[in-house]
């Protein structure tokens, strides 16, 4: 790929979601808009950027971000968020909060948002509270394989045994095992689309929690800022940010606290 056309993608990418492609990347985009030249049958890339700058190939673009998306994820990915914010949920619900709500801002392929689901269920116990949490992605083929909730026996090995019989059924496909999230994990969760680089967004909040969990490395400091003065708007006072751990607010401007690594609360 000719630096030229590189640029090209690089500049469309940002605008379109704000991810900031780095030098170095040419590989990377060329394989996957590659693939999906091949899927159109478009001979070579000024050819497929035309295509989308004039709209002729209706989703496109969403494909484009979907092919460029990174999505690497795990069940209890940085567990100690986790076990935070069960502690935080236990405290509200205990001092006689009777609704919660999280957002999880970047679901990729449902494992972050299963665990908070799971969360939830253990700080919840059998007591009433309406509880919910919205999973949000740019990427609509990760938020299909979110929604069905089904995941490989090599994926599903990262939760705990107690946990997984608790609330993953067991199937078997083909010769193939399987794990299934159970309706009491399905019915917190809402999936939707969402472009974190556009704000402000939809919904009204306010939530209890927001989990920012590395995504925010893919975006430069302009990015960065303004989804964390979104983000600051939807959260309720007394409320939790939780970003990555190779990720951190510093530099940035930002009113959240500091209460752990990677962990923040709004004043």
């Amino acid at each position: 790929m000719e630096k030229r056309t590189f640029e090209r993608f690089r500049e469309l990418i940002y605008s379109q979601c704000g991810i900031a492609l780095t030098e170095g990347k040419e590989a990377l985009v060329s394989a996957r808009v590659g693939r999906r030249m091949r899927a159109l049958n478009v001979p070579n890339y000024e050819s497929y950027l035309d295509l989308i700058s004039k709209g002729g190939a209706g989703d496109e673009m969403v494909h484009l971000l979907d092919a460029i998306s990174t999505n690497v994820t795990s069940f209890y990915r940085e567990p100690a968020h986790f076990s935070l914010l069960q502690e935080h949920v236990t405290r509200w619900i205990e001092a006689g909060q009777k609704r919660i709500r999280i957002w999880c801002a970047a679901a990729s392929t449902g494992e972050e948002p299963y665990t908070l689901a799971v969360t939830l269920r253990e700080a919840i116990q059998n007591r009433d509270v309406d509880a919910k949490i919205l999973a949000t992605d740019i990427s609509t083929k990760v938020l299909a394989q979110a929604q069905a909730g089904r995941y490989e026996a090599r994926k599903a090995n990262g939760l705990p045994v107690n946990i997984r019989e608790r609330y993953f059924k067991r199937v078997v496909d083909r010769g193939e095992t399987f794990y299934e999230a159970s309706p009491s994990l399905r019915s917190l969760l809402t999936f939707s689309r969402l472009n974190l680089a556009t704000p402000p967004f939809p919904m009204q909040g306010p939530f209890d929690a927001v989990f920012c969990r590395n995504v925010m490395i893919y975006f430069d400091n302009t990015v960065r800022s303004k989804l964390l003065r979104e983000i600051y708007r939807l959260v309720r006072p007394g409320g939790l940010l939780l970003v990555g751990h190779s990720e951190s607010l510093t530099g940035l401007v930002s009113e959240f606290k500091t209460i752990q690594p990677a962990a923040y609360a709004k004043p």
